[in-house]
């Protein structure tokens, strides 16, 4: 064998060698990329779920850390306020103008229904023989008016006020004024109203102008002094005063007791003296008890007298007189009680008591027993004393305050189902 053979040879076994050792080392190197590579691989899996996981966290992060406008505070316990518009949006100048004011409550309906109610007797009385000489005349004939002043003398609004009411109309009338019926029944009404505001003194309910207030109430027998009290001790008893009866008529062993029944209902003091006792002394001691025991109210019941009868009138001035002499400056007030029913005698009594006793009104009772309110007018007119309350029936609420514009609606107006009807 020659050289050049051997070298050959070698050099094949070398050429195989090195193809085979690189084939090895490549053969490694695959091993070692294959047995990386499933692990490479979920670290990237496990890293995209991580990631998706977050994203969503990442996003709630990002809007909760996203820039948002202040919420505006307020005082605790307040409702947060809308935003402004219109009126309420600021300014030029960039001030806020002052929030509307709450609309005012609606003013409460006048309890006209109820004093037409029980005015019934004299709206079918005196008012319907009025309103019949009216009715379904749309030209007025002036010689109705003698028609209305016998209805008006026959209800007992008195010659003196009927007198006055018709100079008044026949005056308008000569002016031209009243053009039909319906403005003469308006003239007529307006006149009752301003005969029943024109009087001077205080008006409606009492007035607490002392502690206590004093109230000696007068009147002749029968005319419902006793139950006066009674109505009135509930009344303001009921709007949390103190209030303390006397039984000022001694010589009526019946109003003592009455006026203690009264006193044990509304739950009133009531101080009484021996049957026959000194009227002034009873209404003295009633005085000066009620200042001791912090009362905001003393209602005095006196004895019945007859207007006519002088020595009983220069009695009663004592009385007054001895009840000044416990509280300076009382009684506050003299309330006559008259019986609506006597018609014209109530007139009587009024203007006898009247000037024997400085009266600050009158209580008009059982006004719904009659036919004939016009006493009310006539009343009012001649004497020029306030009606204070009216006596509408027998339960306490039935004694009203008197408003001379609700009674002559309630009198002269039309009801609903009058309204209807028409």
């Amino acid at each position: 064998m020659t050289i050049v053979a051997i070298a050959a040879i070698v050099v094949g076994i070398v050429v195989v060698a090195s193809v085979l050792l690189l084939l090895a080392r490549r053969g490694g190197g695959a091993a070692q990329l294959q047995g990386k590579a499933p692990q490479a691989g979920a670290k990237s899996l496990e890293a995209g779920r991580a990631q998706a996981k977050a994203q969503p966290e990442l996003q709630a992060e990002g809007a909760a850390e996203a820039p948002r406008k202040p919420l505006p505070t307020r005082p605790e316990g307040k409702s947060p306020a809308p935003p402004p518009s219109g009126r309420d949006a600021k300014d030029a100048q960039g001030h806020a103008p002052p929030p509307p004011q709450a609309p005012a409550a609606p003013a409460a309906k006048r309890d006209v229904a109820s004093l037409r109610k029980g005015l019934a007797a004299s709206r079918g009385g005196f008012i319907a023989r009025l309103t019949a000489l009216f009715q379904g005349k749309k030209e007025f004939d002036p010689a109705i008016l003698l028609q209305v002043e016998e209805v008006m003398l026959a209800s007992d609004v008195g010659p003196k006020t009927t007198t006055a009411i018709l100079d008044r109309l026949r005056a308008s009338l000569a002016k031209n004024e009243l053009a039909d019926s319906d403005a003469v029944w308006a003239a007529l009404r307006a006149e009752a109203t301003r005969i029943l505001s024109a009087v001077d003194g205080p008006r409606g309910a009492i007035r607490f102008s002392a502690k206590p207030t004093v109230v000696l109430l007068v009147g002749v027998n029968g005319a419902g002094k006793t139950t006066t009290i009674g109505k009135l001790a509930t009344r303001y008893n009921a709007a949390g005063k103190k209030v303390v009866l006397a039984a000022g008529d001694t010589f009526r062993a019946a109003a003592v007791q009455q006026l203690e029944v009264w006193g044990k209902r509304v739950g009133s003091d009531v101080v009484k003296g021996k049957e026959g006792a000194d009227p002034g002394a009873v209404a003295f001691d009633a005085t000066s008890k009620a200042k001791e025991g912090g009362a905001d109210l003393l209602l005095i019941d006196t004895a019945g007298r007859l207007h006519t009868k002088v020595p009983l009138m220069d009695e009663i001035k004592k009385v007054r007189k001895t009840i000044a002499k416990a509280l300076d400056g009382a009684p506050h007030e003299t309330l006559l009680v008259v019986d609506a029913t006597t018609g014209q005698n109530a007139l009587a009594q009024a203007s006898m008591f009247k000037e024997a006793l400085d009266l600050t009104g009158i209580v008009l009772t059982k006004l719904d027993g009659t036919a004939k309110g016009g006493i009310v007018l006539g009343i009012c007119d001649e004497l020029q004393v306030p009606v204070r309350y009216v006596g509408l029936g027998e339960r306490a609420e039935d004694l009203r305050e008197f408003h001379a514009e609700d009674f002559v609606e309630a009198l002269f107006g039309k009801g609903d189902e009058e309204s209807a009807a028409a």
